[in-house]
């Protein structure tokens, strides 16, 4: 990677790549946090499980994009992993309607942001496009999940949508070059 430099489309992808390995990570962390406080049995913990089980293999798929093209990750992942935990958990105490709003809020900001990717990628790199895509319509099924289970039913949705929104955009920014 040396020599590379904004601009370059290889520093694009590098910086796709780190940024998306990022999310999934937080995700995994998000939900790692929500299992911890939620009822083994309960429905909600039931279906971030299944969640979970995907943002584990969308991780897996990005760490080995990351070791095949010699991407570093970003140096903010001790920090993501914390983060996503107390999110998950604190949302999960809030209520499972809470840890609905908090899937529902990400994975809207997610599918902006892969959006984003694959509108910038367009035919240049067929594999990764086929990763973010497959990955995508699965972040809407969390999302999509995530209402029907009852995230506009939580205390205070707008305002805490809105500001896990933020964050996520602002870790997205952060991670695509740190």
């Amino acid at each position: 990677m040396s020599g590379w430099r904004p601009g370059d489309r290889r520093f694009d992808r590098a910086s796709m790549l780190r940024v998306n390995q990022a999310g999934e990570y937080g995700a995994t962390r998000i939900y790692a946090g929500q299992l911890a406080v939620l009822r083994r049995n309960s429905s909600a913990s039931k279906l971030i499980a299944r969640m979970d089980g995907q943002e584990q293999r969308h991780l897996a798929r990005f760490n080995a994009l990351m070791a095949e093209r010699r991407v570093r990750p970003t140096v903010l992942q001790p920090v993501w992993n914390i983060a996503g935990f107390a999110l998950g958990a604190a949302t999960a105490l809030l209520s499972e309607q809470a840890a609905m709003a908090c899937t529902d809020a990400v994975e809207t900001e997610i599918d902006r942001h892969y959006g984003h990717q694959l509108d910038e990628l367009g035919d240049d790199d067929p594999e990764f496009a086929a990763d973010i895509t497959e990955f995508r319509a699965e972040e809407l099924e969390h999302r999509d999940a995530a209402r029907t289970a009852g995230a506009a039913q939580a205390f205070g949705y707008p305002v805490l949508t809105a500001t896990i929104r933020a964050a996520c955009r602002v870790a997205i920014g952060l991670s695509k070059r740190i």
